[in-house]
């Protein structure tokens, strides 16, 4: 009970800080926003939580956010700029895997209390780090591309709904099938497997929804932005 308790209050939080985040700095704001969410989701990834009776991973309320990002992005400053955001986001996640790794590397002085813990966090086997970053990559794109194909569809702006949970609900479900792929595919049976996929991914999707009435409260915000 007190990590569903916890559990809506950590979404609120996270929901709160990237609309203050857009608030105070606008564009630029959704760009730091993206950089430091693809981070944070790889070190909270870490650690499992049970809820209703399902053990699963932290970090896909932070990693929605990034989809919340690169909508918003599209949705009032264009498909180019949602691109480039994906770009961003893909080099900082790879710039601090590398950098990370390299410094697990570095042979600790005696008393050094810190190395196996960043090993915990940092170190993650291979296909771990291959499934985030192929993940990432596929299902951002994606996303980006089909929230252009619904803004044209669908281009009243009441319709933003359709705009931002058509695109991140087809995207999350291809980021969570190839992470799991990439990961866990022979590692688990075929069972167990499906179980991580579906409930990760329905996790995901309620996050998202949930995100709908963030994104219209952001979407209202009249940033001014340099040059403007």
């Amino acid at each position: 009970m007190f990590n569903l308790a916890w559990g809506i209050l950590f979404v609120v939080v996270n929901f709160a800080l990237f609309l203050l985040c857009y608030r105070l700095f606008g564009k630029k704001g959704l760009y730091a926003w993206i950089g430091f969410a693809t981070v944070l989701a790889n070190i909270q990834v870490v650690k499992t939580i049970e809820l209703f009776g399902i053990v699963m991973t932290l970090g896909n309320t932070v990693y929605t956010s990034i989809y919340m990002s690169t909508d918003l992005l599209n949705e009032k400053y264009g498909t180019k700029e949602a691109k480039q955001a994906v770009w961003f986001g893909f080099f900082s996640l790879v710039a601090s895997t590398v950098i990370m790794q390299m410094a697990l590397v570095f042979t600790p002085q005696e008393s050094d209390i810190a190395q196996s813990s960043l090993e915990t966090i940092f170190g993650l086997m291979p296909r771990l780090a291959a499934g985030s970053l192929c993940a990432y990559f596929i299902s951002q794109f994606l996303d980006v591309r089909v929230y252009s194909y619904l803004k044209k569809r669908f281009p009243v702006y009441n319709q933003f709904w359709i705009r931002t949970n058509g695109s991140t609900g087809l995207s999350q479900l291809v980021d969570s099938l190839v992470f799991c792929t990439i990961a866990f595919a022979g590692v688990y049976t075929l069972d167990v497997w499906l179980q991580i996929l579906l409930t990760t991914y329905l996790f995901k999707f309620v996050i998202s929804v949930a995100s709908t009435p963030v994104l219209y409260i952001a979407r209202s915000f009249r940033i001014k932005e340099d040059g403007s």
